[in-house]
């Protein structure tokens, strides 16, 4: 059986539900198979390539993570997820120095003008 026309097979819809169900099911490498076909079809669309970064990252495949988010970040320089993503990608990556901008960029962005303090862990 060729299982890559699984992962290719239906309408870019489908193919995106397929892989939303492979992502909640926590099949982040089977997610990033549907996606990564998705992505090459419609490249300028922010949410495949998003999921798709997102499935790299929990899956373990970092640097396909941050080539991902570099795009996003650069067509969308507010994208306020994207850029959170790319600095904990570059965090797990042993790349904290170059996180830092990112990160900080992020939190302005969702309007945390204090340097991203966690107001869960620090309530005043």
């Amino acid at each position: 059986m060729d299982t890559t026309y699984y992962y290719d097979h239906g309408t870019p819809a489908e193919r995106w539900e397929r892989a939303g169900l492979f992502f909640d099911a926590k099949d982040y490498a089977a997610a990033a198979r549907v996606l990564s076909g998705l992505v090459e079809e419609v490249p300028e669309q922010t949410g495949p390539r998003l999921l798709l970064a997102r499935s790299y990252y929990h899956s373990a495949q970092l640097r396909r993570a941050e080539a991902e988010l570099r795009v996003i970040v650069e067509r969308e320089p507010v994208e306020h997820y994207a850029r959170l993503m790319l600095g904990r990608t570059l965090e797990r990556q042993g790349r904290s120095e170059e996180a830092k901008s990112h990160l900080r960029i992020a939190a302005a962005l969702a309007g945390d003008f204090d340097g991203g303090v966690d107001r869960e862990l620090d309530p005043a």
